[in-house]
């Protein structure tokens, strides 16, 4: 699936860039050096070696860094020689894809650094499978790569299966007590909005357990630190958080993290590790520049 993405989201780069045709070599050697001109973690490697493989075969590239490897500013990240004409044409593309997931790996390891084994990304992304792959190799968490990897079910998908069900409340019991979890993927989630919805669906799962199924996935949709904090203690008094995954989303920012990954939570996913995040900067000179 990670190949597949990479195919595409190349050929998507370098189109848009006017590249349509490999390049295959030429009479005219240069060497050119990437080099890092900010701290961070460098993730691209693999997308761009893919690139030059099918687009670029009379190049070659020698790293310095690996995908998931520390950088300091000053640091030399890679080596490029080759035709200068198939160098400068391609230049571009390595550093847009070099720079892009290598500053979301450096963003998700600043957050799982606070939070570890909490943050995850959600399937908001810029470049998919791409983005959710920097997210990893930053040590965050992936959540689902595409929707049918798990169930998950908020207020819309309620709505339209239990039309006959009056109130959010009761359509969540009305499913859990209905839904077979072996048709749900790796697993099952629903989203709450109220304390209460969070209590009546941890009860009705907590019986289903007896049947050897996994634990539900809660997801606490816009609470804020201080109400997850409050479920998750009710929870725990009541005897139901054993069967449960409790997960924040919604308004989750850097500046709080601290009070997000003390609030007694499993899992906070959040599309700001990935989106919107600065591309780690970096340039390419050629030798004698």
């Amino acid at each position: 699936m990670l190949l597949g993405s990479f195919d595409r989201w190349v050929g998507a780069v370098l189109s848009d860039d006017g590249i349509d045709m490999p390049f295959m070599g030429g009479s005219d050697p240069v060497e050119a050096t990437i080099v890092a001109r900010a701290d961070g973690i460098i993730v691209g490697t693999s997308p761009i070696d893919h690139m030059l493989q099918i687009w670029a075969p009379s190049l070659k590239i020698t790293w310095w860094a690996g995908d998931g490897k520390k950088v300091s500013k000053g640091d030399e990240i890679a080596t490029l020689t080759g035709d200068k004409e198939a160098v400068l044409a391609m230049e571009r593309s390595v550093l847009n894809i070099l720079g892009q997931l290598s500053g979301i790996a450096t963003e998700a390891k600043r957050w799982s650094a606070i939070a570890p084994g909490q943050i995850a990304c959600t399937r908001k992304t810029i470049w998919g499978l791409m983005d959710k792959w920097a997210v990893h190799l930053g040590g965050g968490l992936t959540h689902r790569l595409n929707r049918s990897d798990a169930t998950m079910i908020k207020e819309n998908d309620l709505a339209s299966m239990l039309q006959d069900v009056d109130g959010h409340a009761n359509r969540i019991a009305s499913y859990l007590q209905e839904v077979d979890p072996s048709t749900c993927g790796a697993f099952l989630e629903i989203e709450v909005r109220e304390n209460k919805e969070a209590i009546i669906a941890a009860a009705m799962w907590a019986q289903r357990r007896e049947e050897g199924v996994k634990k539900l996935v809660i997801m606490l949709d816009n609470f804020g630190p201080e109400r997850c904090k409050e479920v998750a203690g009710e929870l725990t008094e009541m005897g139901l958080r054993k069967h449960v995954v409790l997960e924040a989303s919604g308004g989750i920012e850097f500046d709080h993290l601290e009070q997000w990954h003390e609030c007694g939570l499993d899992v906070l996913s959040t599309s700001a590790i990935n989106r919107g995040v600065a591309p780690l900067d970096m340039s390419m000179l050629m030798s004698g520049v």
